[in-house]
């Protein structure tokens, strides 16, 4: 049965996984940017003490609210939750990095920002990209490289964006986050309309690609000026 807006989340599936994990600071962490053809990459995460945190009801996937509401909830969700974060990599690492990297290094950055660090996990999708790869002899040789990816206990949870606290707390930071860098960019490149579409592929967005070429924010090695034959973003 389809979600429906009106059904809340709740804590069900954060102290599930603080009982398996014998853990206290569990954290939810949700991603927005990945389908679009400019601007960074955002992954948000909230982390919440199981042993303290009371219910946050009103908590939604971001998708669902308004852009005044997720506004509100920021303060409120930063309030609630013991620590939090949001991370971004940009259309510039996205290219060089792959989807999938660049994910991994947004979230290690959010992750970097927790004033208290998670001991596990809930990771919204089905794909598990915020763990770190084993190191190869390249990695180990490149000692400059920014560290990416978590070394605790993640576990990935479909649609957890619209069942679980955590995850829907992190997703709001996210998206109010990345929604405002975009709002932002559009004054310096008005023609491509990023303050309505955020970097995602309108007609009207690719219509102004087309004309005017790609500008500094757009992810270059993407199909840009027309229908993909595939989901771009896609890790």
């Amino acid at each position: 049965m389809a979600t429906s807006k009106a059904q809340p989340t709740s804590l069900e599936h954060e102290r599930a996984l603080a009982s398996a994990h014998g853990a206290r600071y569990i954290g939810g962490v949700d991603e927005v940017g990945r389908g679009a053809l400019a601007g960074p990459i955002t992954v948000g995460i909230a982390v919440i003490d199981i042993h303290a945190v009371p219910e946050f009801g009103e908590l939604r996937d971001s998708k669902l609210l308004t852009p005044a509401r997720r506004e509100e909830l920021v303060p409120q969700v930063q309030a609630w939750a013991a620590g939090y974060g949001v991370g971004h990599a940009s259309a510039a690492e996205i290219d060089q990095l792959g989807v999938t990297a660049a994910l991994r290094l947004a979230g290690t950055r959010a992750v970097a920002q927790c004033t208290i660090a998670p001991e596990v996990v809930l990771l919204d999708g089905s794909y598990d990209w915020l763990t770190a790869p084993e190191q190869d002899l390249f990695d180990l040789l490149a000692d400059d490289r920014e560290p990416a990816g978590l070394h605790i206990p993640v576990r990935t949870l479909i649609k957890g964006d619209m069942t679980c606290q955590s995850i829907a707390g992190a997703s709001i930071l996210a998206k109010v986050e990345r929604d405002g860098l975009m709002a932002q960019a559009a004054s310096d490149y008005p023609a491509f309309g990023w303050e309505i579409n955020k970097g995602y592929a309108t007609a009207t967005h690719r219509a102004a690609i087309e004309k005017l070429g790609p500008c500094d924010l757009h992810r270059k090695s993407w199909n840009l000026t027309s229908k993909p034959q595939k989901a771009e973003g896609k890790a």
